[in-house]
């Protein structure tokens, strides 16, 4: 079999271990002042300035945005279902309730439709995700939330410079979370960041991050330790830089696979959209778990299933949607399949790709 083309590659390279390096001499290893340039950085470069505050993960920035937001018992957060489980455990975590509503299987994110059919006298959010780097339908949900007092929370762990109409993710909501896990378009190492629209709200995330405190044992609130390490930070500072190129490293892998590739549903950008592929998805309507096998036994793509199991038939989460029934979800769960778009592909595995997805298809996986 050829070599394996991964479906995601990490890039940490020299910079990065030196910025590890610089910490670790300088003996200021836990939050400090990498955190906090960080923190200005990552807001001025792709939040037009909004306020941010750096976690331990992308999880931690759900929960205590949410938390932060006055999201508690007895409230309901519309979410998606087909999303990483972190986006409905986060409001589980609360006390509150995730209410699932169906997607559009165009771009896989809140349909607004059934997101106004879910809501009730409870309903204190909606929190839609970028999913795979392409921006939700926004604008839409915006409105609504509007229209009906509530507030809009964006997961935005996947979508790192993506934009709809000129302006960024993560400067439509309250608050909006970016992850930092390895396998993101960047990466602290672990990590996430929390952008919010006020100071007062920001407040409450670092004194929500930090046990509570802002002054050491000036305990103000019960907190959590959900602190950013400067290692962490400082990686993630050199990635920042990095980001934009590799994007459009990213959009250029995307374009010639939506040029060349036949026999699978290639992805779907809306009108106005910045796509950033943190995942190339495509629908493969016949066979897609013999199809994504074929692609990895005989030709050495990687791939992968982003999500097989929504979050509303997960064992965690499924006593919060008893007897819910949601098409495109499901549909969307049994066809999808990611194809390696990082900016490590070269043009020799963007042809192999190509080839191996065109051969898979004609044979019928």
């Amino acid at each position: 079999m050829p070599d394996l083309i991964p479906a995601a590659r990490p890039i940490v390279g020299d910079e990065e271990r030196e910025a590890v390096d610089r910490v670790m001499r300088s003996g200021m290893i836990a939050q400090g002042p990498e955190v906090a340039s960080f923190e200005a950085e990552f807001g001025a470069a792709l939040v037009r300035g909004r306020a941010s505050v750096a976690v331990n993960s992308g999880t931690a920035g759900l929960h205590l945005g949410l938390l932060a937001a006055g999201v508690g018992p007895g409230d309901e957060v519309i979410v998606p279902s087909f999303t990483f489980a972190a986006t409905g455990n986060s409001v589980a975590l609360t006390g509150a309730t995730p209410v699932f509503a169906d997607i559009e299987l165009d771009t896989f994110s809140l349909d607004p439709e059934a997101v106004e059919a879910a809501i009730t006298a409870r309903t204190k959010a909606i929190m839609p995700v970028h999913l795979y780097g392409h921006p939700a339908r926004v604008r839409e949900l915006q409105s609504i939330a509007q229209r009906h007092g509530l507030m809009l929370f964006e997961d935005a762990a996947q979508a790192h410079g993506a934009s709809l109409g000129g302006q960024p993710v993560g400067t439509f909501g309250t608050f909006a979370m970016f992850s930092l896990y390895p396998t993101k378009n960047m990466t602290s190492g672990e990590g996430g960041m929390v952008v919010v629209d006020n100071d007062e709200m920001a407040r409450s995330v670092r004194l929500l991050r930090n046990q509570g405190m802002e002054r050491q044992y000036a305990n103000e609130v019960v907190g959590f330790n959900a602190r950013m390490t400067d290692i962490h930070a400082a990686i993630g500072r050199v990635q920042l830089t990095k980001l934009a190129a590799w994007t459009l490293q990213r959009r250029a892998n995307a374009a010639r696979l939506d040029r060349d590739l036949v026999g699978v549903q290639t992805p779907m950008v809306a009108e106005g959209a910045t796509h950033v592929y943190h995942q190339y998805t495509v629908r493969v309507d016949d066979d897609r778990d013999g199809f994504s096998r074929a692609l990895l036994d005989e030709h050495g793509i990687g791939n992968g299933v982003y999500y097989p199991i929504p979050n509303h038939r997960l064992d965690s989460l499924a006593p919060y949607a008893r007897g819910l029934h949601l098409p495109n979800t499901e549909t969307a769960a049994a066809t999808v399949l990611s194809l390696p778009v990082h900016p490590s592909l070269t043009e020799g595995d963007l042809d192999r790709i190509v080839e191996a997805v065109n051969v898979v298809a004609r044979a019928g996986a």
